[in-house]
């Protein structure tokens, strides 16, 4: 009897079978152990969608009257630098006696080796008896624990249907929408890829919007007020607080529009009496943050190092399966299991080893403490990105890799200090029957955020000057009253950081509250796994562009988005089908009706396409600079031929996770 494991990826498999017994024989593509049993891997995905003229040649050329194009039966088909290692996996999996699938612990990563199975085309009995290997970590230590608890994969079966679902509803519709609104572009004269897809396009109109703002934005006055409170020796300075009889001069933010109610104020307040209505000081803890999921770290890197969110995640890649001093990388959770805990100690040791400068933060770690990131309920198949137990010479990481990885250990770190505490105090006061208020923090106590190496911004290091302890019924006077002029300032541009905080925190960029829910529930648009690979494909396409720091669309970019449907530019369509495959992974939804009625909804695009004219958006659009270099062959006016991009045709690539979205 003997047992084959199927990794996702070389360095799964080598760990895999670093744990198995010994001797062990490395073969060409996959490595056979000492009690007879076989580790193989994938190289990412090994088999791909085909491409449209695989259905009918005619699809070779791009042409309206042809779309929508909907594959009967779905067809895949090897990848060309994938053949040998299919055949040698396909080989091994019929001699087996027993399949372990071993793909990343995602929706991607089921469907991943799910399809290598199929395609194996192995007896029913040999399939449906294959076991899941669920593993997060590289260490030996996590790579047995997760061998001593596999599971059936047949209890997987809903996830797999759920990321095929979502893999053919991606191809499905970014296919034809991207040739429909090529073609498009292309009457109108523009040479380039007008690339549409189900979480790309409502990202280009995020950013298309923003900007717009920014664009049309007018400047508009608005003002505060301040009474003047002398005190001892100092002076007290409280901010009005307009009362509802003062709502129609404000604007929907609160803020006061008229200088003459602010001059009528501080008229009624100078020299009157003035009483402390409410006095409160108080004493508040701020825990210290989760450890990171990688939007997170790729938020942090992009602040902190202005770090593109596809660097921070190959940068990633590279310290799980290279170095092994992190834990899988694509996470989207926050949380890690009680289990982790007790490693506290040896993960330490091995960053005090691996960042020299960080030594003196593992010294100050209390690993005895447990912060709120340790909670079973909220880990799935991932956890929280940490360090590992192993630790590797500094002066082998590159030093994107140390930045990272340090970003990544001190997060860690910060779960064995104590909270920051901060004094709060506020004062209400009552001034000529008007509210005005004074408030004030101060840190008293760092903690976790010694380990952030700065000060804190906006707290008051002398709180009892600007907030003193006064008790309520106090009796003092006004002195005058302060009107501070101040303008409106326009939505700042977005950042590789603000637009991944805006793709996570997505839900609120939409009104309908059952679809906000949704989106907070699935992190917002896109996935952990995809985020950085589709802002890639909008730089490429040359529909975003980057300005220093700042990220816009290029001109094409606002034509799209200004020429698409509404519906295609929000995330609205995204939360739907998130919904519909979470129920088809949790068994409550098929795939069928999810298929059958994204059918219908691009059949009727499709059809709205055919008799609409050029939009004027896309007319005398500036082609992109490429294409003056490009062959007449790549973007002829008669239609573009599928085997010249890949990418234009709407084409999946799926070299480690699908980038269709």
């Amino acid at each position: 009897m003997s047992r084959l494991y199927i990794a996702e990826k070389p360095s799964l498999g080598r760990a895999i079978a670093a744990v198995l017994p010994r001797p062990h024989k490395n073969n060409n593509g996959y490595i056979e152990v000492g009690n007879g049993d076989i580790v193989t891997w994938c190289i990412g995905h090994l088999l791909e969608q085909v491409e449209p003229d695989a259905y009918d040649a005619r699809y070779k050329k791009w042409n309206l009257d042809d779309l929508p194009i909907i594959p009967q039966k779905w067809q895949l088909i090897p990848r060309k630098a994938a053949k040998q290692q299919l055949a040698v996996i396909k080989k091994l999996a019929k001699s087996a006696t027993e399949i372990v699938h071993a793909g990343d612990p995602d929706r991607e990563g089921q469907l991943l080796v799910d399809e290598v199975i199929d395609y194996a085309k192995l007896p029913a009995a040999k399939k449906n008896a294959a076991l899941r290997l669920l593993i997060s970590d590289l260490n030996p230590a996590a790579v047995k624990k997760a061998l001593s608890s596999m599971r059936s994969n047949h209890d997987f079966v809903p996830l797999s249907v759920s990321a095929l679902a979502r893999s053919r509803a991606d191809w499905l519709y970014g296919m034809n929408m991207t040739r429909a609104y090529t073609l498009l572009g292309q009457k109108g004269g523009y040479r380039g890829v007008l690339s549409v897809g189900r979480v790309q396009t409502p990202i280009l109109g995020l950013v298309v919007r923003r900007d717009d703002e920014i664009a049309n934005f007018v400047p508009k006055p608005f003002y505060e007020v301040f009474a003047l409170i002398p005190y001892q020796e100092q002076e007290i300075r409280a901010r009005w607080l307009p009362s509802k009889a003062c709502e129609p001069y404000q604007d929907e933010d609160g803020r006061v529009l008229s200088r003459q109610l602010c001059e009528n104020v501080v008229s009624r307040i100078r020299g009157q009496a003035v009483e402390v209505t409410e006095s409160e000081r108080k004493e508040t803890k701020q825990a210290a943050p989760l450890p990171y999921s990688l939007s997170a770290l790729q938020i942090d890197a992009a602040r902190r190092f202005n770090m593109s969110a596809a660097d921070v995640l190959s940068t990633c890649q590279s310290l799980y399966e290279k170095h092994k001093v992190i834990t899988y990388p694509r996470s989207d959770c926050r949380y890690l299991p009680l289990d982790h805990f007790k490693q506290a100690g040896d993960v330490c040791r091995a960053i005090a080893n691996t960042d020299n400068s960080l030594s003196n933060a593992v010294s100050g770690a209390n690993t005895s403490l447990k912060s709120k990131a340790w909670n079973d309920k909220k880990v799935d198949a991932h956890h929280a990105i940490i360090p590992t137990p192993k630790s590797v010479n500094p002066q082998s990481l590159s030093p994107s890799e140390a930045k990272i990885y340090q970003l990544v250990a001190r997060q860690y770190l910060m779960q064995f200090y104590p909270a920051a505490v901060y004094a709060e105090a506020k004062l209400v006061f009552t001034i000529a029957n008007g509210q005005f208020v004074a408030k004030g923090r101060q840190l008293m106590d760092a903690g976790w955020r010694v380990l952030l190496g700065r000060d804190d911004k906006g707290d008051d290091n002398d709180l009892a000057d600007k907030v003193p302890p006064l008790t309520k019924g106090t009796v003092l006077t006004c002195r005058d009253g302060e009107i501070k002029d101040k303008m409106t300032e326009p939505p700042k541009a977005f950042t590789e950081a603000t637009l991944l905080q805006a793709m996570t925190g997505i839900a609120r960029f939409v009104s309908d509250q059952s679809l906000k829910k949704i989106l907070r529930d699935t992190d917002g648009l896109g996935t952990e796994a995809t985020r950085a690979g589709i802002l890639e494909i909008l730089f490429k396409r040359q529909l975003l562009q980057r300005q220093g720091k700042t990220i816009h669309a290029t001109e094409a970019g606002r034509g799209l988005i200004y020429a698409l449907p509404n519906e295609a530019t929000y995330p609205d369509m995204t939360a739907h089908w998130e919904h519909q495959l979470q129920d088809m992974a949790d068994k409550k939804y098929a795939y069928q009706p999810f298929m059958g009625a994204l059918q219908l909804q691009v059949t009727a695009l499709m059809d709205k396409v055919k008799v609409s004219e050029v939009p004027q958006s896309l007319r005398d659009l500036k082609s992109p600079e490429w294409t003056k270099t490009t062959s007449k062959r790549r973007y002829s006016k008669k239609g573009s031929s599928a085997k010249s991009s890949g990418a234009s045709t709407g084409k999946i690539t799926r070299k480690r996770k699908p980038k269709s979205e």
